[in-house]
């Protein structure tokens, strides 16, 4: 999880200086700068967002090897009931 702190920190960074380039580009009036700063916010959110859903992912990911590890029938159970009714539903019954 290190990975994805290091990940919201650059996108906390950026994001940071972002602003620092809209308000600068605003006060200069020079509208390059601003729209540099701009992308540079919008990027920032969009690293820190993907760092949170990776995250959630993750822990998603860990409970649903937990579960596995620690009720195998009823996984193979499920699986094989999903596994059933998606065969259902995209192949139908045969008919001769």
């Amino acid at each position: 999880m290190s990975d994805t702190t290091g990940k919201k920190a650059e996108g906390l960074l950026d994001e940071a200086k972002g602003r620092v380039k809209d308000a600068a580009g605003g006060l200069t009036g020079d509208a390059k700068m601003q729209a540099e700063g701009k992308v540079d916010q919008l990027s920032g959110m969009a690293q820190q967002e993907f760092a949170d859903l990776y995250d959630d992912a993750e822990s998603n990911l860990e409970k649903a090897t937990a579960f596995v590890q620690d009720r195998p029938l009823i996984s193979l159970g499920l699986s094989i009931l999903f596994g059933t009714v998606i065969g259902a539903l995209f192949f139908g019954r045969r008919r001769k």
